[in-house]
């Protein structure tokens, strides 16, 4: 059997391999073939510490990029069989980057539209997503074809046994990801005609994302929890976020869906919503539109809805973390202030586009931005672990993704970038609890 890879071994393995190295790949098959064949499953269930700053990474694309390169293994093959090997290989993924909080995902926005019943498309390397010129429903239909799955069969019956596996292997708590009623309209229904009903006829929308809470998400929830009554539910909605819809409609329609959708479940607060982007634009301002002739004044207008009323807003439907994503651009600063505020941890999130291979001209450039960055991060979470007394042993297995967060990792990724990360967090990322 291989060594297990401890950081850094694990990301210069990556590295080499990613650079097309042959030895590398040879390595990289050794070390798979005794991944799959469950030789390190021991190293998979090793708790987070409880006195350091965490790192956590989704990483399914990238175990994706690597099943594929080493066994040709296809994107459905990877994402709809074999539970086991699914999340050992995520699970080893994750290893080899150095994170050391283990978080299982999958093609979430994909699975949660073709369990709906959407056409999907899945293409030999890369994620599934939904057939953009086969919408499942439309503005006459949608009444009539949104219907409640069999959630023991199809998709949510892949999930349940992938979660189960990673469970089992990891000792994390279970974590169920679905799309939020808005991204699971703006999938199935088309993102340009819902966002023309968004301004034209926002009363329709709604009733639409009613429905889906209704007969598709609440149903899978409750079914969920029936078989993994330890578990929670981590509901995506990128589209809508205040960035693509503006905070009022994010608040009006995608958050207040959300609310509909879990107000009075056994199970509402086991279910959050982390990933709405875009914070700053509720500081931008609007120009008014009305013509100089009749007094219109373009100097600008600020939004109805300010930074405080949206995080409380975001804080309604995700309770249990402040999270400052990548594209926020807030100063975390911000978020710092609002998770001691409210008791609760704070997370920080590392974009995909930012460790983007393709994506940066200058490498030296971007090494000495991304360790100032993440010397900020990394200062401000500890700050609110010691001021609240996080993390402990039983928070540190549930399922969020904490507290330095990779939002993607994929095969091409700078991974020179996330080994600064990891290594600065595993260097400086030691707190003492003010118990």
């Amino acid at each position: 059997m291989t060594n297990f890879p401890e950081f850094p071994a694990g990301i210069h393995l990556l590295k080499r391999w990613q650079s097309g190295d042959a030895e590398a790949k040879n390595e990289m098959r050794a070390l798979f073939d005794d991944t799959i064949a469950g030789h390190y499953d021991a190293k998979f269930s090793e708790p987070p510490p409880t006195d350091a700053v965490h790192t956590t990474a989704s990483v399914h694309m990238l175990g994706l990029d690597i099943i594929n390169d080493l066994y040709g293994v296809t994107s459905a093959q990877y994402y709809k069989t074999d539970p086991q090997r699914y999340a050992r290989v995520n699970l080893m993924a994750s290893s080899l980057l150095g994170v050391t909080k283990q978080y299982t995902t999958w093609a979430m926005y994909a699975f949660t539209c073709e369990a709906a019943g959407q056409l999907m498309m899945y293409p030999d390397k890369f994620p599934p997503g939904s057939d953009p010129d086969t919408p499942l429903i439309n503005k006459d239909n949608w009444q009539s074809v949104i219907k409640t799955p069999d959630f023991d069969t199809g998709v949510p019956k892949i999930v349940n046994d992938k979660l189960r596996e990673s469970q089992k292997l990891s000792g994390m708590q279970p974590l169920l990801q679905l799309t939020a009623p808005y991204s699971l309209a703006a999938d199935i229904y088309g993102q340009e005609g819902l966002l023309a009903d968004v301004l034209f006829d926002a009363d329709h929308v709604m009733d639409m994302l009613k429905v889906l809470a209704d007969k598709i998400l609440a149903p899978w929830i409750s079914h969920f929890m029936n078989e993994f009554p330890d578990g929670w539910v981590e509901l995506s909605d990128a589209s809508g976020s205040p960035f693509f819809i503006g905070p009022e409609n994010c608040k009006n329609l995608a958050i207040k869906s959300i609310q509909y959708m879990v107000d009075g479940k056994p199970w509402a607060d086991r279910v959050f919503d982390c990933n709405y982007r875009g914070d700053y634009v509720t500081q931008a301002k609007k120009k008014n539109r009305g013509s100089r002739r009749r007094g219109g004044d373009d100097s600008g207008a600020t939004e109805k809805i300010d930074l405080l009323e949206l995080t409380d807003l975001k804080y309604d439907v995700c309770q249990d973390f402040i999270m400052r994503l990548d594209s926020d651009e807030v100063p975390v600063s911000f978020y710092e202030e609002q998770a001691i505020a409210r008791n609760v941890p704070l997370t920080t999130g590392i974009g995909s586009p930012r460790i983007d291979s393709n994506s940066i001209p200058d490498l030296d450039f971007a090494k000495q931005e991304t360790k100032e960055m993440v010397d900020g991060f990394i200062a401000a979470i500890k700050n609110v672990c010691e001021e609240i007394g996080y993390p402990d042993e039983a928070l540190n297995r549930q399922p969020w993704p904490s507290h330095v967060y990779f939002e993607d990792v994929n095969g091409r990724s700078e991974f020179d970038l996330v080994e600064i990360i990891v290594r600065a967090v595993n260097e400086q990322g030691a707190f003492t609890k003010n118990e």
